[in-house]
């Protein structure tokens, strides 16, 4: 049998996280490593691996519940290699320092399971739902690889520069940032988008770190199975938060 799709093979590279190409990434275990990953991403292995439901902190469990949305996710552990996609989003690997990242949870595909993870509510000051009701703060050093719909833009900010952007297309942000959600109104009901040009909250972050665009307002579906229509839903959310630090790989 002969075809152009053979020649997608495994990237071969010495990195634990390996990108496979844009849409899918490769996780080695081994040496007592663990992965902890979102649950029913995995779309092939080798070797001897486990699967195993992620333990909880009863203070995680409860600050989820209290969020309104728990983040499933799974342990992967034993001697091989692990491969992830969601969706066909794009995959990205970054390096989480001792600052940590904030990230919307939706967006998180795997990430080292000696890294510590909590959900933090972000709550609007005008007190209305939506984007971002919670997000994911994962602190300590290690690899984390989260998806975007599309190729993402990393914007700088600094204290002399900050920047502005759709609170339902952004995806991660610098813990260092002060976050602040704003809806440009005029004379208009402040509950209402922006008049007729389709635009409504934004997040604003000023202080020294990046930011997390992606090119989509919305999210894929999630949590899809057999025969259930997928639906799409609004992206993340408005709030007055802190986030977390992360580096580019």
């Amino acid at each position: 049998m002969q075809s152009p799709i053979f020649n997608h093979t495994v990237t071969q590279s010495q990195e634990r996280f390996a990108l496979q190409g844009a849409h899918m990434l490769r996780v080695a275990l081994g040496n007592g490593e663990d992965v902890v990953a979102r649950a029913g991403s995995m779309v092939a292995f080798d070797g001897m691996v486990e699967f195993d439901g992620e333990y909880q902190s009863p203070g995680q469990h409860s600050r989820q519940q209290w969020a309104g949305e728990v983040l499933p996710l799974m342990r992967c552990y034993g001697q091989g290699s692990v491969y992830f996609a969601n969706l066909a989003q794009h995959v990205h690997v970054l390096d989480v320092d001792h600052e940590g990242l904030t990230v919307d949870s939706s967006y998180v595909l795997a990430l080292d399971a000696h890294l510590h993870w909590d959900v933090i509510s972000v709550e609007s000051q005008y007190g209305i739902p939506g984007v971002g009701a919670y997000n994911l703060v994962i602190t300590g050093q290690g690899k984390v690889a989260i998806t975007t719909s599309g190729r993402p833009l990393v914007m700088r900010v600094s204290p002399d520069r900050y920047c502005s952007a759709d609170a339902d297309a952004v995806v991660a942000w610098s813990t260092s940032l002060r976050v602040q959600m704003q809806a440009q109104t005029s004379s208009r009901r402040i509950l209402r988008r922006r008049g007729s040009t389709g635009e409504g909250w934004e997040l604003n972050f000023m202080g020294d770190g990046h930011v997390v665009v992606q090119p989509s307002e919305l999210l894929p579906p999630q949590q899809t199975s057999y025969g259930e229509p997928l639906q799409f839903r609004q992206g993340a959310g408005p709030g007055l938060n802190q986030g977390g630090a992360w580096g580019p790989r």
